[in-house]
This record gives C-alpha cells, sequence and structure tokens, in this order.
C-alpha cells in the first residue's frame, strides 16, 4: 500500500477557507502524483491544535464544510483519506477534537473523538470533550488503528487497537517543537511494542505562535524509521508499506503471545 503524509504548514495568518480549499488541491496532487492509495492529513490542520481561542468560534458539526471538501478531494483523488481532525460541535453542543476517514468513493468509513486531551487543566483538555470508543478501519488491504496526537503517551490504547485487528496505526498530530523528540521516541515505540506500521503526520508552522515539531514519521514493525520529515516546512511524505512485514515479525519475534495482562 503506498501511503502520503502531508505535513501541512499552519500560518496563524491564513484564513480557515482559505486553507481547506489549499489543502483539498494539494490532496487531489498528491494522489495524482504519487498514486497513493492513502492519504493522511495532521491534527487540527483547519485551526491550528493550539488555537484553542478560536475552537468554540471555528467548531463545525460533523458533516460541515472540512467534511464535504475532504469527501470530495477523497473522491476526486480516487484515495483513502484520513483528514485529520476538526473541532466538532455535537447535536449537544459539546465540542470534541474529530478525526475524519474517508473511502475512496467520499464516503464516511469512520470518525474518532480523540480520548485523551492535551492541556492538563487548560485548552483542549477543557474545552473538549473526550472520546470513549477505540476506532479501527477496514481497508481491501489492510486494517487502520485511529489514534490522535496526545494519545501516543498512552499504550494502552494501541494495545486495544492491535485487539481489534490493526496492522497499521495512523496518528495525526499539532505537536510542539519543544517536545520533537518525544514525538519520534514515541512513534518508534509504539510501533516496536505493537509490531505494526505507524504512520504519524504533524503540521509545520505555528500554531497560534506555538511552533511546531514537524518531523512526520513512517515506521515499521520492528521499528525502523522509513521516512521522516523536516520540522519547518510544509512537505510530502510516501512510502510504499509491505504489509506482510506485520504477520513476518509478529511470526520472527512472537513477543505479543507472551502478554499476561490485558
Amino acid at each position: 500500500m503506498r501511503a502520503s503524509l502531508l505535513q501541512i504548514a499552519v500560518d496563524d495568518d491564513e484564513p480557515v477557507k482559505s486553507r481547506r480549499r489549499r489543502v483539498s488541491s494539494l490532496v487531489r496532487e498528491v494522489a495524482e502524483r504519487e498514486g497513493s492509495g492513502l492519504i493522511v492529513l495532521p491534527e487540527l490542520w483547519p485551526t491550528g491544535a493550539f488555537a484553542y481561542e478560536s475552537f468554540e468560534a471555528e467548531a463545525e458539526p460533523l458533516e460541515g464544510p472540512t467534511y464535504e471538501a475532504m469527501a470530495k478531494a477523497a473522491r476526486e483523488a480516487g484515495a483513502w483519506l484520513h483528514a485529520g481532525s476538526i473541532p466538532e460541535r455535537a447535536p449537544d453542543g459539546a465540542l470534541y477534537n474529530t478525526s475524519l476517514v474517508f473511502s475512496p468513493e467520499g464516503e464516511l468509513a469512520a470518525a474518532y473523538r480523540k480520548i485523551h486531551r492535551f492541556g492538563f487543566d487548560k485548552g483542549e483538555a477543557v474545552m473538549m470533550g473526550a472520546g470513549t470508543e477505540l476506532v479501527t478501519v477496514r481497508t481491501p488491504e489492510t486494517v487502520l488503528g485511529l489514534a490522535t496526537c496526545y494519545d501516543l503517551r498512552f499504550p494502552e490504547l494501541f494495545r486495544g487497537l492491535v485487539d481489534a485487528g490493526a496492522e497499521v496505526f495512523v496518528v495525526p498530530a499539532g505537536w510542539p517543537a519543544r517536545r520533537r523528540s518525544h514525538w519520534s521516541l514515541f512513534a518508534r515505540a509504539r510501533a516496536v511494542e505493537d509490531q505494526v506500521f505507524v504512520l504519524a503526520c504533524g503540521t509545520a508552522g505555528t500554531h497560534a505562535g506555538v511552533p511546531q515539531a514537524g518531523a512526520s514519521v513512517v515506521v515499521d514493525p520492528w521499528g525502523e524509521v522509513l521516512a521522516e520529515a523536516g520540522g519547518e516546512d510544509e512537505e510530502v511524505l510516501t512510502v510504499d508499506l509491505d504489509l506482510t512485514r506485520v504477520a513476518e515479525t509478529r511470526e520472527q519475534f512472537p513477543a505479543l503471545k507472551d502478554r499476561r495482562l490485558s
């Protein structure tokens, strides 16, 4: 399976509508140029993950303008599209950090509400509700397990995704540059301990003045980095994933069989 990670640069001065149009075009361009079967966008790229003050104003219903634009982009690209996440406003008014995955036909295949919210006693942690369900997506080639940014710090979530059949973890993020080393460490750790591919897609630029780590990365089930982006610029990573590596790694080094607590 050929996968492309689109490390979007977030400029605080770029209007959300303009960025939505630009990213939609980029999805189509990358699909045409790279022939990707799966395209991945970062967390909260329409608003910026640290633009807390805009969440309330920019929140949209699940099937809002970003949903419509990404469904169309997936359909025109003819590819699976993990469209990153949006600030979703639920019918009861609650806000969630919600990821959207579309099929090549432009149909919604899954929506994942981020379970672990970052900020401790401020920002996302107090403004947004917590998701309660693990989510996987079955494609013709494999099973994707969905997580978002801060979720990377909670390995039990990923063990649950493995138990649900996931062979590829897709992790959009808006990770700050000051903790870039943690980002790379956790991406590799989740790949090694669960013997899966990890597609971790971050943002470049700034979110409300917070410099972003970038460093989008693809890691194989043995923990080898197959591709990694820089930290400052918008960039596209395209990697061919040999999905047989998951079963091979688990057979050659069957550590998951030795689990005792689950």
